[in-house]
């Protein structure tokens, strides 16, 4: 964790400035991510589409630089480093972020949405802007809710077909209350691990799978260590381009609404791209030797979790629990 940190604070240190003189100064943005710097992974998509609407729109006067594979630190460090400044911007999944923030946890709520358009109706009206009033007030500004795509299961004992195909199996989740609490009434078990620990779990058996989207399994070759992707579709994995608020304050006013739009644009522009990779990641999966297959009865799934509203509404939040379910409809 301290060595961590130690690269955060050499690596962000808050929208520098270069240049010279004789030119015009530019502001570095650095922008982390966990994940691999893949065409087809929803995180560098949303880092890279980022960087092309902010150095465009702000005539270059903006030098993004992105930093994938940690390069920055695991996901919570990362948060950690956007509330304190020593981070610029990252690319962060939605549970790590309801650790700093419970509302958050309304968008890993198991069977909560039946498409991605439903999700994204959710995360463009009022619940979404909710949750960016209440992320604001820890130090973290939101440009963009995008799009992870729906989280499946992956592991090496059995399909999961119905709730039962669950029960004895251990999955890598995220530190989330909401996921260990998922896999429980499933008759399963959640074990929270780090995203750098992960690979090497699976493959040397410590845990038996995970649950992760589908570009994600595709471009970090889970597909090597696992045997069989399950279609769930329990959780709609929403990722979110966060900056600084203490970084982003320093900008100057002009900049700041570039940021903002660049990151408005950049999230229409990662959605489209991922949804139109998920059909296509399946048959490629499929032809690199996973065992594929869709689940029984996605009602059975969802009877099976329906206690977790109740349990979780007092720490999401009523209203925001009420704003989502209306999304849902």
């Amino acid at each position: 964790m301290i060595e961590t940190h130690r690269r955060a604070l050499l690596a962000g240190a808050g929208f520098a400035i270069i240049g010279s003189a004789k030119a015009q100064a530019r502001s570095v943005i650095r922008v982390g991510w966990p994940t691999s710097d893949s065409a087809q992974d929803p995180y560098a998509i949303a880092a890279h589409a980022f960087k092309t609407e902010a150095e465009r729109r702000s005539n270059n006067r903006l030098d993004v630089q992105l930093f994938p594979n940690r390069a920055l630190g695991d996901e919570r460090p990362m948060l950690d480093g956007l509330r304190l400044g020593t981070v610029d911007m990252a690319v962060i999944t939605n549970a790590v972020i309801a650790q700093i923030e419970p509302s958050f946890q309304i968008n890993d709520m198991p069977f909560l949405f039946a498409s991605e358009a439903q999700a994204q109706r959710g995360l463009d009206g009022d619940m979404g802007r909710s949750l960016s009033q209440r992320l604001e007030t820890r130090g973290v500004v939101n440009l963009g809710y995008m799009e992870g795509g729906f989280r499946q299961m992956i592991n090496n004992v059995r399909p999961i077909v119905n709730p039962a195909d669950v029960r004895g199996v251990k999955f890598r989740v995220l530190q989330s209350p909401i996921y260990i609490g998922m896999y429980t009434a499933l008759g399963g078990t959640g074990v929270p691990m780090a995203w750098g620990e992960t690979f090497t779990a699976v493959q040397q058996g410590a845990v038996d799978g995970l649950e992760i989207p589908l570009a994600v399994i595709d471009a970090n070759r889970y597909n090597e260590v696992t045997k069989y992707l399950s279609l769930t579709n329990h959780i709609y994995s929403m990722i979110a381009l966060l900056a600084s608020k203490r970084s982003f304050e320093r900008l100057p006013a002009d900049l700041r609404t570039v940021v903002r739009e660049a990151g408005e644009a950049a999230t229409a522009t990662q959605r489209t791209q991922s949804l139109a990779n998920a059909t296509a990641l399946v048959e490629s999966l499929r032809g690199k030797g996973m065992l594929v297959n869709a689940i029984a009865d996605p009602a059975a799934f969802r009877h099976a979790v329906l206690p977790m509203y109740e349990s979780f509404r007092g720490a999401i939040g009523a209203d925001i629990v009420q704003q989502a379910l209306a999304a849902a409809r």
